[in-house]
């Protein structure tokens, strides 16, 4: 999708987001890479969990079905 002309820079925080309504939880995160991605998991897709990467600009670098990773990182993981 273009970019909207004019855009303006958001900045958000790693963080998780559930969403009880409709039953997904969204993942932002910074790869190592330092490129950033939108995880989308959920029951309720039909095609399985969701990613979307963007590159250091912001812009849309990929998309695709999310195949490995936890829906949580391991920061939010007991550690025994």
């Amino acid at each position: 999708m273009p970019v909207k002309p004019d855009g303006k820079l958001w900045v958000v925080r790693e963080q998780i987001v559930e969403d009880p309504a409709s039953g997904l939880t969204l993942q932002f995160e910074v790869d190592p890479s330092g490129n950033m991605r939108l995880r989308i998991f959920g029951d309720t897709l039909p095609y399985g969990n969701r990613e979307i990467l963007f590159d250091k600009n912001g812009e849309e670098a990929g998309a695709g079905t999310a195949t490995s990773g936890l829906c949580r990182p391991s920061w939010l993981e007991e550690v025994s």
